[in-house]
């Protein structure tokens, strides 16, 4: 391959004048982009990607050019290097990628229809214009756009419309941004508009496909958001309006784009009538992840994809901060300690996982960067150490003199951690670096040697591993006073154990609130001690327990085994989050059985009981002055109970089935997945499937949408899985956008996996063309990674996928999830037979107490 090199070395634009003509009949574009900048050779290079370039001119006069496809450029020869203004003539094809300029499809009143958006990161601004495409070469923009208007049509933008002259739209010149971050969109819009405090126009947008009602609580939490950062961050917004608009098709989550952020249905809009808190809190949260973007990201924007952990950290860590700050009572932090924390705690123990920070050029490998449980969850989880550390006071001042010093241009790592560093008077960088530069992270073994308490550090693996005698600065917030605020070496002895304890009058213990990335191996001595006040401890010190023991016993340092008899101890829980963890162990524990065997039987059995006084206490129907926890408890001890084949549970579903069964969507959306499942599982018939199925189809509801995919692909009927496989290549029915979902529980299914293998193995081609080039692509061998577990789909998995190992941007997943499947098939094979032997154990006790009753 051609050695790739920036661009933006030999030409760095200024300003461009882009005019788009847009043709959604035809799926035709015809462009002139007019660039302003500075060539410092005569020879230059503009990214241009599937452009047929017409003409290059330089004051009137055409100039060569060359187009290289194989590095996305378009070469171009001036007379000498200097102050140049290019004009690009070009046409390009509208495609159905959703990447570049795109349509999305809906339907309103069975009619269908399009709405024309945009989605340019990380490099796709090539496929709409010709553009220095790096995140560097940050310029002005003013946007020209024609299409084939219709009446009644609205078009979006980053900066306001000034004015519409012979059907074209001008918008205002932008500020200083980078090309990724261009947006525009028109189609039949419906919107809900406010303003700030301090003045920015707020709005939702969505099209008439949904009620107007869902956009409102969208637009409640983007202008507090709005107004909270402006506080937070002591920098006011920098623009007129902040658009947000839901489109139809969307391969990401949400997109940031600097005025104009970009979502998918499903993380924007909600049914004030009928949503569950869970969503409410997701979509929050989603909302404000890119509108921290629009400071950290946008205002100030990475210098190069290496430090993409700067944006996506950062936001992924602030959408908590704001969500807090705005909705106290929901405590959302502890939705960061359920879902971030244990995504990035199990990805970053397998061996040859990216660090936060990684060198790359490739833009093939660009998109592979984008780890949600790294760059997302590791990275959020990092900065969270660093604000315990240095304290928001600190957090405020640094953040103010990063957007002051860096603000319209690009930054680095190095500049953040100086400008924390010098508000908090703490070295941040050094302590940081061991983080950010190092993939994977630490266990720390605290134990009782010769009657004194050894703390040491070691890089945790699950899985085979190569130990490279790393070692991390590691806050370990212990509730020993003697304990250092940092582990900076391999091993530290605090002291004797007794005399320590007897000071402190409480069990030893580290990672207190479960802030700092890392797990805790206590010997039998430390652990027992914990155990026996484990009951009474707070809500987060219970999860971090359970989660580090979980943990453990997935590497083999201990067995399940030895979990097992301790998730009854924490089963009664009133707090949602020690759910979560306590399902999430149970769950992992279904991977050690065989359906339709003893053992299956049993760990049924065992989740019947887990549930049964929860499901006692909450019922299947919320009740008035319930808490936000049993909300959030319900799902799961509801699950559980009808994974566990409970009688009452399943008849209790079954009736609130028929109950709304004319109209499955006004089910009660916390639980309205598991009632259409435990339908489609118990209660099946060739009528419920294509109603179900057809219900799919014709609603809006993206929420609505996952439950019924939920459900669906639950079913026990071969003809049906295969029928929901065929459809996966037929947009009508599954949009690619949602393809993955449906993927994954077909091949979760047993009835239905070898179909779904076989699909995926015989139709790659196609998947890989549909979705290749899109950051979610990559997440198709992760799903299949997280479900495959025995030898025999190991054979296969490296069959099919070792040949590809040379693919830009799939080398390191298909390394990685090979070694996550042949852990978990070592495991399964190691633990197996113990873990039968407790789940028969469980069921004895619990059969001998009700021969008691």
């Amino acid at each position: 391959m051609t050695k790739i090199t920036h661009f933006y070395q030999t030409f760095q634009p200024e300003h461009y004048n882009l005019y788009l003509a847009v043709d959604r009949a035809a799926k035709q574009i015809s462009g002139q982009t007019t660039i302003t900048g500075t060539a410092t050779t005569a020879e230059i290079a503009i990214h241009q990607k599937e452009l047929q370039i017409k003409t290059v001119t330089l004051a009137g006069q055409a100039v060569p050019f060359a187009v290289d496809n194989e590095i996305d450029a378009l070469k171009i020869t001036l007379p000498a290097a200097g102050k140049v203004t290019l004009t690009i003539d070009y046409t390009a094809v509208l495609t159905d990628t959703m990447m570049g300029i795109y349509p999305s499809y809906y339907e309103v009143d069975g009619v269908q229809k399009q709405l024309i958006g945009t989605q340019f990161e990380t490099n796709f601004a090539r496929q709409a214009f010709p553009c220095v495409d790096e995140p560097a070469a940050k310029a002005t923009f003013d946007l020209a756009l024609k299409f084939d208007e219709q009446p009644g049509e609205t078009v979006l933008s980053n900066m306001p419309e000034e004015r519409c002259e012979n059907g074209i739209h001008y918008f205002a010149t932008t500020v200083r941004m980078s090309t990724y971050l261009i947006a525009f969109a028109f189609g039949d819009l419906q919107s809900k508009q406010t303003t700030t405090k301090s003045g920015v126009k707020v709005g939702v947008f969505s099209t008439k496909a949904h009620a107007a009602k869902n956009l409102e609580f969208a637009l409640d939490i983007a202008k507090r958001s709005i107004e909270f950062y402006e506080d937070f961050y002591q920098t006011p917004y920098p623009l007129p309006h902040s658009w947000q608009l839901a489109l139809p098709d969307f391969s990401a989550g949400a997109m940031e784009n600097w005025g104009l952020v970009t979502y998918r249905e499903a993380y924007l809009l909600v049914d004030p009538d009928n949503t569950a808190l869970e969503t409410k809190q997701l979509v929050a949260t989603v909302i404000a992840h890119e509108l921290a973007h629009q400071w950290f990201g946008d205002l100030v924007t990475m210098q190069w994809w290496d430090d993409l952990w700067l944006n996506e950290s950062f936001a992924n860590m602030m959408e908590y901060v704001a969500i807090d700050a705005l909705e106290p009572q929901w405590h959302i932090w502890e939705l960061f300690q359920t879902s971030d924390v244990p995504a990035a705690l199990q990805r970053d123990a397998t061996d040859g996982v990216q660090s936060v920070h990684v060198a790359v050029e490739n833009p093939a490998e660009i998109d592979a960067l984008f780890d949600g449980a790294i760059v997302y969850a590791k990275g959020a989880r990092m900065l969270v150490m660093v604000r315990a550390l240095i304290g928001d006071d600190a957090l405020r001042a640094g953040l103010k003199q990063y957007f002051t010093d860096h603000k319209y241009g690009n930054a680095t790592g190095a500049d953040l951690w100086a400008a924390l560093g010098n508000a908090a008077g703490l070295d941040v960088g050094t302590i940081m670096n061991s983080w950010l530069e190092q993939p994977g992270y630490p266990v720390v073994t605290a134990a009782v040697q010769a009657g004194d308490l050894i703390l040491s550090q070691a890089q945790f693996f699950i899985g085979a591993g190569t130990d490279q005698k790393r070692l991390w600065q590691i806050p370990l917030h212990s509730n020993y006073q003697a304990v250092p605020q940092l582990l900076t070496q391999k091993t530290v002895n605090l002291g004797n154990y007794a005399a320590l304890q007897k000071a402190e009058g409480q069990p030893f213990r580290l990672n207190v609130g479960n802030n700092s990335h890392f797990i805790v191996h206590y010997d039998d001595t430390l652990l027992t001690a914990i155990l026996a006040q484990a009951e009474t401890m707070d809500a987060i010190s219970q999860l971090s327990l359970l989660q580090d023991l979980n943990l453990l016993a997935e590497s083999g340092r201990i067995t399940y085994g030895a979990v097992v008899p301790l998730l009854p101890k924490f089963a009664n829980s009133s707090v949602s989050i020690v759910n979560a963890v306590l399902y999430q162990i149970a769950n992992n524990l279904k991977k050690f059985v065989t359906p339709e065997t003893t053992g299956a039987s049993n760990l049924k059995a065992f989740y019947d009981q887990l549930s049964q006084t929860q499901v006692a206490r909450l019922g299947w129907t919320a009740q008035p002055g319930e808490t936000n926890d049993d909300q959030l408890t319900r799902p799961y001890v509801l699950q559980a109970a009808l994974y566990g084949e409970n009688k009452a549970a399943i008849q209790a579903a079954h009736e609130l089935y028929q109950t709304h069964g004319a109209e499955p969507g006004r089910l009660p959306a916390a639980i309205r997945g598991l009632i259409l499942a435990n339908e489609i599982q118990h209660f099946n018939s060739e009528a419920l499937f294509h109603k179900l199925l057809t219900a799919y189809g014709q609603t809006a509801d993206a929420s609505y949408k996952q439950d019924l995919c939920q459900a669906l692909t639950k079913t026990k009927d071969t003809q049906q899985l295969t029928q929901l496989v065929a459809a996966f290549e037929n947009a009508s029915i599954i949009k690619p956008q949602d393809l993955r979902a449906w993927f994954r529980g077909v091949l979760a299914n047993p009835k239905g996996q070898q179909a779904a293998w076989d699909w995926i193995r015989q139709d790659w081609a196609w998947l890989e063309k549909t979705v290749g080039g899109d950051m979610e692509f990559t997440t198709y061998i992760t799903v299949i990674a997280r479900i495959f577990h025995t030898p025999q789909r190991l054979t296969e998995f490296k069959a099919f996928f070792e040949p590809k190992l040379q693919t830009p941007g799939l080398t390191r997943e298909i390394t990685m999830d090979t070694t996550v499947i042949e852990s978990r098939v070592a495991l399964i094979q190691e633990q197996r037979k113990e873990i039968e032997r407790e789940l028969e154990r469980d069921k004895r006790r619990v059969d001998f107490e009700h021969s008691l009753d």
